[in-house]
């Protein structure tokens, strides 16, 4: 738990300092953060299961250790970088035409992105295969460990931008990534001792080594005529991790075969993961991503233009957490009353059902939804006009973000010199309270149907695919996440942001829907049955590597 709080702190310092950096160092414009967000979401979708295939493939310390010097290695300089251009920036402008300058931010850019990966496998081997072995065959205690690791999740997600927020506003972005690079430097040291410490004191974490996995496999192999779903997706991988084992004859597979083997591999984790039984439910999860209704960029965006303060928007996220953490403890207490697979359905019907405030908050006073605006209206102007916009009259160029914004902007702020005809009474918070109430709520609902989900991949996938089905997992996530910012790129305006939010409750219904029937595949008449306990619970028979046989 100490080394996850160390290494979640510093990722969520990171990822929130990063953002402001880049905002910092372009003139204040958000370019170089879309650029960054778009690079990382596309990396872990096209190389989500290459990382998981390499995390099956190697032992856990083996993984475990790279990816955590990889990832903290790469935070250092980036943070060394960003001080040498936050130092020299005047300087670096002048040279080869600000050439030099463009290639130092394309090298911040891809550093953090391999930062990124690098962080996916760390979470994967630890979240999703380390976990699993030391809970054993206890799965309470298994529940009870990963709504641990969500609460440091919720507290580490609210605190650390806290921290490093104060750090860069009484100091500058320079000290700032001064103290995260030696935050992470340290962390690094730190967190490499207590990954030992527990690989030490839990043996059957030694148990993936290549003469034992190779053994497991060739099981596999011999009980894959009896398989029925999984047999398919278990086989393709099979066959690629044995080859992994005799490294004396594939050496002489020609050139071809060699490049050929990621886009193999990409193809056949995708492939296992549509024949796992827990697709559904891992399909429902992603299909969660495809939201506006959360503490992103784009929301805290909004409520800027409804009006509501930064010191109120903090409000709003810590409320938000503690209903996370509410979450967490909901998941554990569920489970044990009606089974891992019905607390999924009731924590989706709670978190659908609070979300139906925010559709709500679409039709109520104060709500800019107009749809008789174009969406486009700012991308064609932007485009294929080399003027401002023509609803702007104003000379002041930083007031072109604000098209279609005035009234509310003026209406809540009220400057001194605006006209009365255009901030004649405050905007209405009554939409925008809705909103946020309906978005904290259903964190409730949402952690705990995550937690869910979660603990089905790690019971219901055996041990040597482990790695790849849950890059995959990240892979669709990332994808639907991807989809979501590719959505309010082509609507931007605040008028279209009720459509999004229409939009995004429709797709955590469809979610939900999925899971619904993934539940009713797997316990049929028994799903209303609260009491009686779900038919995968863990056999007895069952080794520590492969704790639920589906």
């Amino acid at each position: 738990y100490l080394g996850h709080a160390l290494s979640t702190w510093g990722d969520r310092m990171w990822h929130f300092a990063v953002s402001v950096f880049l905002v910092e160092l372009y003139g204040n414009s958000l370019l170089l953060t879309a650029v960054y967000g778009l690079v990382v979401a596309g990396s872990v979708l096209l190389l989500g299961a290459l990382i998981g295939d390499w995390v099956d493939k190697n032992s856990r310390l083996k993984v475990a250790q790279t990816s955590l010097v990889v990832q903290n290695s790469s935070v250092i300089l980036c943070g060394v970088i960003l001080m040498i251009i936050f130092l020299f920036k005047t300087q670096l402008l002048t040279l080869y035409h600000g050439w030099l300058l463009t290639l130092c931010y394309i090298l911040v850019i891809t550093i953090a992105n391999i930062a990124n990966l690098a962080s996916t496998a760390t979470a994967i081997t630890i979240q999703r295969d380390w976990i699993v072995v030391v809970a054993g065959e206890d799965r309470s205690k298994l529940a009870d460990m990963n709504a641990t690791i969500r609460r440091i999740d919720q507290l580490t997600n609210i605190l650390a931008p806290m921290a490093v927020g104060q750090i860069m506003t009484f100091g500058s972005p320079m000290i700032g990534c001064g103290f995260i690079s030696g935050w992470n430097l340290m962390s690094m040291c730190v967190e490499y001792l207590l990954l030992w410490k527990v690989y030490q004191k839990t043996p059957t974490l030694a148990r993936k080594s290549a003469k034992v996995e190779a053994s497991e496999l060739k099981q596999l192999n011999v009980k894959k005529e009896s398989d029925v779903k999984p047999a398919e997706g278990v086989q393709l991988i099979v066959e690629k991790d044995v080859s992994g084992f005799e490294p004396q004859q594939e050496k002489e597979v020609g050139c071809a075969a060699r490049i050929a083997e990621p886009f193999i591999t990409f193809r056949d984790g995708w492939v296992a993961y549509y024949n796992q039984p827990v697709f559904l439910a891992g399909m429902g999860l992603a299909f969660l991503y495809m939201t506006v209704l959360g503490f992103d960029c784009i929301t805290t965006g909004y409520a800027y233009t409804q009006g509501l303060s930064g010191s109120v928007l903090s409000l709003l996220m810590g409320a938000s957490a503690v209903t996370g953490i509410m979450g967490t403890v909901a998941f554990t207490w569920l489970r044990r009353k009606c089974g891992l697979i019905r607390t999924g359905l009731i924590s989706g019907a709670a978190q659908f059902a609070c979300l139906i405030l925010c559709a709500i908050s679409v039709f109520m006073p104060g709500s800019p939804m107009d749809l008789s605006v174009s969406p486009f209206a700012d991308i064609s102007a932007r485009l294929f006009e080399n003027e401002p916009l023509p609803t702007i009259a104003s000379p002041e160029p930083e007031i072109i973000f604000a098209t279609g914004m005035p009234n509310l902007l003026n209406g809540s702020i009220a400057p001194a010199n605006s006209d009365p005809e255009m901030s004649p009474e405050p905007v209405p918070l009554i939409s925008v309270s809705l909103l946020f109430a309906g978005v904290i709520a259903a964190r409730v609902g949402l952690w705990s149907f995550d937690l869910t989900v979660t603990q089905l991949l790690q019971e219901n996938v055996i041990e040597s695919e482990r790695g790849i089905i849950n890059g995959v997992q990240n892979s669709m996530n990332y994808l639907l996440d991807l989809l979501h910012f590719i959505m309010v790129i082509l609507a931007p305006n605040p008028e279209a942001f009720g459509l999004l939010v229409l939009i995004s409750v429709s797709f955590v219904a469809m979610g939900h829907i999925m899971y619904f029937r993934f539940a009713q595949k797997s316990l049929g008449k028994q799903l209303f049955v609260c009491h009686t306990p779900d038919p995968k619970a863990a056999p007895d028979s069952s080794p520590p590597g492969n704790t639920s046989t589906v």
